[in-house]
């Protein structure tokens, strides 16, 4: 075991604090609520999901007098540290004023000695000690016996408001980096869709239409109702997905008898793990049940599937040769041309194809097999579909890129906090004093007090 830093010394939480659990009132007795505000501040473990802050005042309910006197929840003060201590364990929070709970919590009543800061950090870094001390079957929970043998490393106590100074500075500035970080993933999700919708309005290519296409008119027909402002070139079409295929089916509409080892069966669940169609999550039929299943649907390379059911509106083009099976929640689409795949594929990932796919406004759960046959896509000739294709994809692969290296940054980022933890409470992070009183004369004080003070303070926070 590495070796105290010096001064400090090494306790039991409950040696220093006095731990106090939470109650929770009749829930079907309006009367023991109040609107936050209104009556005491009552605060449960989904207050503090998502929660950023390193104080919290009050919660989304307050309890009133009648349901703070008809459960065991106690009031606690201002400088309280709560704990979660079940579903789930480890939020941490510094109650900014004096506050309740209910039993999801087992929160820490310190003395002046101890900063509540030093507390709150040193809890967030010994959460996995404390989810290893938890016990239960249905779901993990940190009783008051096992958070009171929390470890708990004491420092001088100019020392820890050092640390908490520093940590509070330098990790406001991780948390900035995280929430700048964020916000790029949406942006990334922004982009790829303000592609494919100039790609599949003309948008993508007109300087090479200029330089390339016919001077020609094809026979636009109509717009879907739905995109009735949305204007094509006069060199494109719009054609209805039966139009361009050769068919329009669905998968096997029966549950299969999956064996270990055979042929891939394919579902929702395989086309939106990832940006392909994945494989490694495959269950199997045999080879009888999917030479029977083919009579009905045989996908190929260059086919396409749409999924129906689930997450609508998921397209993936194939492009293996991979034999394999697919379920009812899964629409295939054969083209007549499959030199048009790529880009009738990207066409219908396009937030307008999507937009008629989806019903979007219309509440629909599931794509029907007639509806999707009707959907509408403009349609450029083949030499601009494949241009089209080949920007689409360099600017996809871009994308890819810089997610990649937010993926990079994002890991970095996240180990950050657990090691600047990890070094505040090895003694590395601020200089120490040589002048600092030791954590042992502080501990000496408390319990001298511990007869009188602390443990009227204790019946006091649990009155």
């Amino acid at each position: 075991m590495n070796a105290l830093p010096f001064g400090w010394t090494s306790v039991l939480i409950a040696d220093v604090a006095h731990i106090v659990g939470g109650g929770t009132p009749p829930s079907k007795d309006e009367e023991c609520f109040a609107p936050p505000g209104q009556g005491v501040p009552w605060i449960t473990p989904a207050d503090l999901s998502g929660y950023r802050d390193q104080t919290i005042s009050r919660g989304t309910r307050d309890l009133s007098t009648k349901g703070l006197a008809s459960c065991s929840a106690k009031v606690m003060p201002a400088g309280t540290v709560l704990f979660s201590s079940r579903a789930p364990i480890g939020y941490v929070a510094i109650a900014s004023n004096p506050v309740t709970t209910n039993q999801g919590f087992k929160s820490f009543v310190l003395p002046k000695e101890i900063d509540s800061r030093f507390a709150y950090y040193q809890l967030k870094h010994i959460k996995p000690v404390a989810e290893a001390l938890a016990t239960g079957t249905t779901f993990k929970e940190l009783s008051g016996s096992a958070a009171a043998k929390l470890p708990f490393m004491v420092a001088p106590h100019f020392e820890q408001k050092r640390i908490a100074d520093k940590l509070d500075t330098v990790l406001t500035r991780v948390d900035a980096v995280n929430t700048r970080l964020a916000r790029v993933a949406p942006i990334l999700k922004r982009l790829r869709q303000s592609v494919l919708a100039a790609a599949t309005s003309g948008r993508l290519t007109e300087d090479w239409r200029l330089k390339n296409a016919a001077d020609v008119s094809a026979d636009p027909s109509s717009p879907p109702p739905e995109l009735s402002q949305m204007i094509i070139p006069p060199t494109w079409m719009w054609r209805s997905v039966s139009e361009l295929s050769a068919k329009v089916t669905d998968g096997v509409h029966k549950k299969p008898t999956y064996i270990d080892n055979g042929v891939p069966f394919l579902t929702v669940g395989n086309l939106t793990a990832g940006p392909g169609i994945d494989f490694s999550t495959t269950r199997f039929v045999s080879e009888d049940d999917h030479a029977e299943y083919c009579k009905r649907t045989y996908p190929e390379r260059d086919d396409i599937l749409v999924t129906k059911d689930g997450t609508l509106g998921v397209v993936r083009r194939i492009e293996t040769d991979q034999p394999f099976s697919i379920f009812v929640s899964l629409a295939l689409v054969k083209l007549v041309d499959k030199r048009q795949s790529p880009y009738v594929s990207l066409a219908l990932a396009s937030p307008h194809l999507q937009i008629q796919m989806k019903g979007v406004g219309t509440g629909l759960q599931h794509i029907h097999l007639t509806d999707l046959r009707k959907d509408l896509l403009p349609l450029p000739p083949l030499d601009e579909q494949a241009e089209i294709v080949r920007r689409v994809e360099s600017l996809f692969a871009f994308a890819d890129r810089l997610e990649a290296r937010l993926q990079t940054a994002q890991s970095a980022t996240e180990r950050l906090t657990p090691a600047l933890l990890a070094k505040a409470f090895r003694g590395e992070l601020v200089p120490q004093d040589p002048n600092d009183e030791p954590a042992s004369e502080l501990l000496r004080r408390l319990q001298q007090d511990a007869p009188s003070s602390s443990t009227r303070r204790g019946r006091k926070s649990a009155a």
